[in-house]
């Protein structure tokens, strides 16, 4: 069959539309904040193999996690599946992520043969488990973190699947916002089904099959003649997380990427062994947090789908930090993903200098906050603040409170927050001097304050970067450390980055997060940006003085002669 190429693009084109109006129908839908407001769900397509062929606008670390969780199920149910079927598996070793995570896959069918398969990956707020949200940094196995669901069909020829829906109301503590989620979930992979249905009226399944194949193979061309025209090289970057999460650590991320040809390596022999606590990637998370960060060496234009992970091999050994083996504790593992992504961008800053910026500022902070409102009810906010900006450079600085291109999450806004629960934001707002100095600043650090105004609470915080700060690039300084602390009885309680804790009617909680990464030489920096930022009160006199030796007198006026004589002094001292 002749591929015709505008055919070919008119098709990946709807088939990425299918997707994103998937995600749309969840959005008018859902019931939980995780999703409706947070984001924190993905779509896509899938031939009938179950091979990736087209994506929605999602979750970067979502999407190589779709085929191996997709592949867990097809294994599972080989012929047995019908029209009318929705899988569903939420166990990350049965090729999922974790156990919040539910993927459902529906089969799409026309005149008895199937053309495709619909994918939606669905963060749900809670399953179960000892801790609310499922977040707990310190279970030491998968038992302990909720409801594990392996490959199933919740809905059969059209069907609901009773029990199984039963079983996850049942192990909730929020059955409305779950098996509303869970609806939603149902109801956009229907709709999607009626939209590829559609699509089959203007070109046959034969040639949407065919034309299926040829975007993965013409994705596959593409990406392997982009690599080519890469330099080829080795790069090694080692990131480090504060802990495992239980006391244990610094865990040590090393990664060493090797572009040579049309493919690329990125192997993670040496990282730290699996340890306990439930903040380690599995394998598949940490491939496709790999393949985001790698994504960045491409053109905008490559279609994303099974095509471009080919050219890439991820190398984790079964039992180290990024790969652990069963039953390990999974739930946190979004924290301990960040780590994987920073490593990614660090080795590529290395490899190829002007291509990348300093690492992303934020300490991956998740928080659940659970107890009785005032109406008797259960009340349980969770909430993902993963970045606070952009790390400084290569051209630009940081973007305060940007957003990153390996998260997509949105924040929760302050009044969706204390309208659903009983809790009251005293502070969201940046820090100042907490951006990484350098000739580009790096984003500044972000801080979020939390009083209860329910009798009690259990608290739990999946965070980082109290020990190991946002690096800079290039002579860039690295951003503020992040810090915690309660607030109880008028006095300061300092808290460390994973906990569980109770707290009790109008005691507070502060988050503060850290600053991104700074790029190139701080005295490099254009004295007016500095002055700028004083002006803005992103920088203080004294910081502007200390880290990029811009002088402004009392009255916060530029004095261009101090600044100018200490800058080169400064220099001169530093080249003896």
């Amino acid at each position: 069959m002749t591929i015709n190429p505008i055919r070919l693009e008119l098709i990946k084109n709807a088939l990425v539309m299918v997707s994103d109006n998937m995600m749309v129908s969840v959005l008018r839908t859902s019931r939980s904040t995780l999703v409706k407001s947070n984001m924190d769900f993905s779509a896509s397509i899938l031939d009938a193999d179950g091979n990736m062929v087209a994506q929605g606008l999602a979750l970067p670390g979502h999407l190589g996690a779709t085929m191996p969780a997709l592949r867990g199920c097809l294994d599972y149910y080989g012929a047995d599946i019908k029209p009318g079927d929705i899988l569903a598996s939420n166990d990350p070793y049965a090729g999922a992520s974790h156990l919040n995570d539910i993927f459902m896959f529906r089969p799409v069918y026309k005149d008895g043969e199937r053309i495709c398969i619909l994918g939606l990956i669905l963060h749900h707020t809670d399953l179960g488990g000892r801790v609310a949200g499922g977040q707990a940094a310190d279970s030491d196995e998968i038992y302990q973190e909720g409801l594990r669901i392996p490959p199933s069909k919740i809905y059969v020829g059209d069907e609901p699947n009773r029990t199984l829906l039963r079983l996850i109301e049942h192990n909730t503590r929020v059955p409305d916002k779950v098996l509303g989620d869970v609806r939603a979930q149902i109801a956009a992979l229907i709709a999607g089904e009626a939209e590829i249905l559609k699509l089959a009226e203007t070109f046959s399944a034969d040639e949407l099959k065919k034309y299926m194949h040829a975007l993965i193979e013409y994705t596959e061309r593409l990406v392997r003649n982009s690599i080519r025209e890469l330099p080829d090289g080795e790069a090694e970057f080692t990131e480090y997380n504060d802990d495992d999460g239980v006391g244990g650590g610094p865990v040590e991320i090393k990664l060493k990427l090797t572009v040579e040809g049309d493919e690329i390596i990125a192997d993670y022999t040496g990282t730290s062994l699996q340890k306990g606590g439930a903040l380690h990637p599995n394998y598949w998370f940490t491939a496709s947090l790999t393949y985001a960060g790698l994504r960045t060496l491409l053109p905008p234009e490559t279609p994303n789908n099974v095509g471009f992970y080919r050219p890439i091999t991820v190398i984790a050994p079964p039992g180290c930090w990024v790969n652990p083996q069963f039953p390990a504790a999974v739930g946190a593992r979004g924290q301990g993903g960040y780590r994987v992504r920073t490593v990614v961008t660090g080795a590529i800053a290395k490899l190829y200098p002007g291509r990348m910026p300093a690492c992303p500022g934020g300490n991956e902070l998740g928080l659940s906050v659970t107890g009785i409102n005032a109406e008797r009810k259960r009340f349980l906010h969770v909430e993902f603040h993963n970045v606070t900006g952009r790390g400084g450079g290569p051209d630009k600085d940081g973007q305060d409170a940007g957003p990153y291109w390996l998260g997509n999450m949105a924040n929760t806004s302050v009044e969706i927050i204390e309208a659903e629960n009983p809790l009251l934001i005293e502070e969201y707002g940046f820090l100042p001097d907490t951006g990484g100095p350098g000739k580009y600043r790096g984003a500044l650090g972000m801080v979020r304050q939390y009083r209860l105004m329910a009798d009690e609470a259990i608290v739990q915080q999946r965070a980082d970067r109290h020990v190991f700060p946002c690096w800079g690039l290039f002579g860039g300084k690295p951003g503020a450390l992040s810090k915690s602390f309660f607030v109880r009885d008028g006095k300061r309680e300092n808290a460390p980055s994973k906990f569980v804790q109770t707290m009790n009617k109008g005691e507070t909680f502060r988050a503060e997060m850290a600053g991104s990464g700074g790029y190139g030489d701080p005295l490099e920096r254009d004295a007016k940006a500095v002055v700028e930022d004083v002006r803005q009160e992103k920088l203080t006199a004294a910081h502007a003085e200390a880290e990029y030796g811009v002088v402004l007198d009392s009255n916060l006026a530029f004095d261009q002669v101090a600044t100018e004589t200490l800058r080169r002094t400064r220099q001169e001292t530093a080249s003896k």
